[in-house]
């Protein structure tokens, strides 16, 4: 993940180990939502609580997340059915799409 640019959200706090939230700076989570969903990979932006709006998140603004990271925040869930296959294509899709991105700018 960080390998492909990408910035892991709340590292030290505690949290569930399936659900976790990744950002990708200067990306646009709705871009990256476009984007994992055309490569068939559901993937979520902003917390469970906020679904459906398009604010910034609170929680983010809470965490002091810089706006230009926040921007570019998805949450990603495992489930019991979630094998490393899964993680891997999901993975390699990130680098994929941070390359990309890396291009254009």
């Amino acid at each position: 993940m960080r390998a492909g640019g990408g910035v892991i959200i709340g590292v030290e706090s505690p949290r569930l180990a399936t659900i976790g939230a990744v950002a990708l700076p200067g990306a646009s989570n709705s871009s990256l939502l476009v984007q994992f969903d055309l490569a068939g990979i559901a993937v979520s932006a902003g917390s469970a609580c906020s679904s459906g709006k398009m604010q910034r998140s609170e929680v983010l603004e809470a965490m002091h997340v810089a706006p230009e990271i926040a921007a570019g925040v998805l949450r990603v869930s495992f489930g019991p059915a979630t094998c490393r296959a899964d993680v891997d294509v999901f993975l390699a899709e990130w680098k994929r799409i941070a390359d990309r991105a890396r291009q254009a700018a």
